[in-house]
C-alpha cells in the first residue's frame, strides 16, 4: 500500500477542541498546574497553597496563590524591587536578589497569620526545612507547594534561590537540596545520586559570583566593568563590600517585613523629586477629565430638556411659514 495523506475532513473538525487561552499563548502547563491544585477530598474546602516564582527583565516576583473554582487567591506577595526600602540599591535580578525576594515574602506571610517560625537566621548554605523543628502539638508552619511555571529547573536557577530564602524565612516547601547551586551530580553506582555544595550555595546567597565578575572586569577591562556595573559604581558598591550589604539587607527584613512605600517612590527603581501628598487634590484645569458620574435622573432630565428644544423650534419654523 502506498502513502496515504491524512485528510482534515469534516469529522476532524466537528470533533476539534480548542486549547485553553493560556495554554495556546503558552502561558500555562495545565498539565503540572492540575497537580498541583487537586486537594485531597477528606480535606474537604481547605486551600493548597503555591509558593509562585516569576521573573522578568526587571523584576522578581514571590506569591503565595490558592485556587477557588473560577480564579486563583493571592495570599501575599513580594517583589525584587521592594527589596530598594530595605537598602538594596542595585542587583535586582540575580541570585542573591531571588533569595531575599523569598524571604521577604516568607517573613510577611508568617507575620500575616501570627505564625512565630524564625527560620535559618544564620545563613551557610545548607539545606533546611522548618517542619523538622516544629512542635507536633502547637502550630504548624504555613505549608505550600513550589510553583515553577514553564521555567527550566536547571542546577542553580534564580528559582531555586527564592525558594532558599522562603524556606530559611520559616514557610514549609517540600524540596530537596539536589537542584541547590553547587550541587553536583555523582558517578553511576554511587551510594548518593548527588553531592551538595553549602559552601558554593552561600557564596551564591551573598552575590560572591557577581563579586568574583566584578574582580575579573577591574582587572581586565575597565570600560567594560564601569558599563556593566554602573549601578554599583553611583552606589559605590565595590566586590569587598556585596556580602556586608546582603547581610544588611537579610536583618532589614526580619526587622521589618511590612516597611511601607516611601512617598518618594515611584515605581520601579524611580522616585519623585518630592514626596507626594497623599490628601492632594487634582487641579482645577484637570477638573473636566474627572467629572462625578450623572445620575439617571439628571439623564432623563437632560432627554426632556433636548426634547422641548426642538419641539419650539417646530412651532416657530411653522409660525413663520
Amino acid at each position: 500500500m502506498g502513502f496515504v495523506k491524512v485528510q482534515k475532513n469534516k469529522a476532524f473538525f466537528k470533533r476539534y477542541q480548542v486549547k485553553f487561552r493560556r495554554r495556546r499563548e503558552a502561558k500555562t502547563d495545565y498539565y503540572a498546574r492540575k497537580r498541583l491544585i487537586m486537594q485531597d477530598k477528606n480535606k474537604y474546602a481547605s486551600p493548597k497553597y503555591r509558593f509562585v516564582v516569576r521573573f522578568s527583565n526587571k523584576d522578581i516576583s514571590c506569591q503565595i496563590f490558592s485556587a477557588d473554582l473560577d480564579h486563583d487567591n493571592c495570599v501575599a506577595s513580594a517583589y525584587s524591587h521592594e527589596l530598594k526600602r530595605y537598602g538594596l540599591k542595585a542587583g535586582f535580578t540575580n541570585y542573591a536578589a531571588a533569595y531575599a525576594t523569598g524571604l521577604l515574602l516568607a517573613r510577611r506571610v508568617n507575620k500575616k497569620f501570627g505564625l512565630e517560625f524564625s527560620g535559618k537566621v544564620e545563613v551557610d548554605g545548607e539545606d533546611y526545612n522548618v517542619g523538622e523543628e516544629a512542635d507536633p502539638e502547637g502550630k504548624a508552619p504555613f505549608k505550600a507547594f513550589l510553583d515553577v511555571g514553564l521555567a527550566r529547573t536547571t542546577t542553580g536557577a534564580r528559582l531555586f534561590g527564592a525558594l532558599k530564602g522562603a524556606t530559611d524565612g520559616g514557610l514549609d516547601i517540600p524540596h530537596s537540596d539536589r537542584r541547590f547551586a553547587g550541587s553536583k551530580d555523582n558517578e553511576a553506582g554511587a551510594k548518593e545520586k548527588y553531592e551538595p555544595n553549602p559552601e558554593k550555595h552561600r557564596e551564591a546567597i551573598f552575590a560572591q559570583h557577581v563579586a568574583a565578575h566584578m574582580r575579573y572586569l577591574q582587572e581586565e577591562d575597565e570600560d567594560a566593568y564601569d558599563r556593566q556595573f554602573s549601578r554599583y559604581v553611583a552606589a559605590k558598591i565595590g566586590p569587598d563590600e556585596i556580602e556586608g550589604v546582603y547581610k544588611a539587607l537579610h536583618k532589614a527584613i526580619r526587622a521589618d517585613p511590612t516597611k511601607p512605600r516611601e512617598l518618594t517612590e515611584r515605581g520601579h527603581l524611580k522616585a519623585h523629586a518630592k514626596p507626594k501628598d497623599p490628601k492632594a487634590k487634582y487641579d482645577k484645569k484637570h477638573a473636566k477629565d474627572h467629572k462625578t458620574k450623572r445620575t439617571v435622573e439628571f439623564r432623563k432630565g437632560a432627554v426632556k430638556q433636548k426634547y422641548h428644544r426642538i419641539q419650539r423650534k417646530l412651532k416657530k419654523a411653522e409660525a413663520e411659514d
